[in-house]
């Protein structure tokens, strides 16, 4: 049981942040005179923005040394930027 803990908490962690995801997106789709998107152009950015945040909270929990204990400072950096470039494919 208490190997599972971790997978229920990253799985938690994840649906929470997907729904947060979903209200910062609409709030950041904007075009670059600052007037909100409308139509297929939301749509398009909504998808790509929802997309990228998944990706990024994915690479969040997975951003641990061989101790098991949370990368910071430059390690963490690197390891966020190399994640979500695979990520993006």
């Amino acid at each position: 049981m208490k190997k599972l803990f971790p997978l229920f908490a990253i799985a938690a962690f994840v649906a929470m942040g997907s729904a947060h995801a979903a209200d910062s997106c609409d709030a950041k789709a904007v075009d670059k005179n600052g007037k909100p998107l409308a139509g297929a152009a939301k749509t398009s950015f909504v998808k790509k923005c929802e997309k990228d945040t998944a990706a990024a909270a994915a690479c969040e929990t997975k951003a641990i040394d061989k101790n098991g204990k949370a990368l910071a400072g430059a390690a963490k950096t690197s390891f966020m930027k190399k994640c979500e470039a695979d990520a993006k494919g």
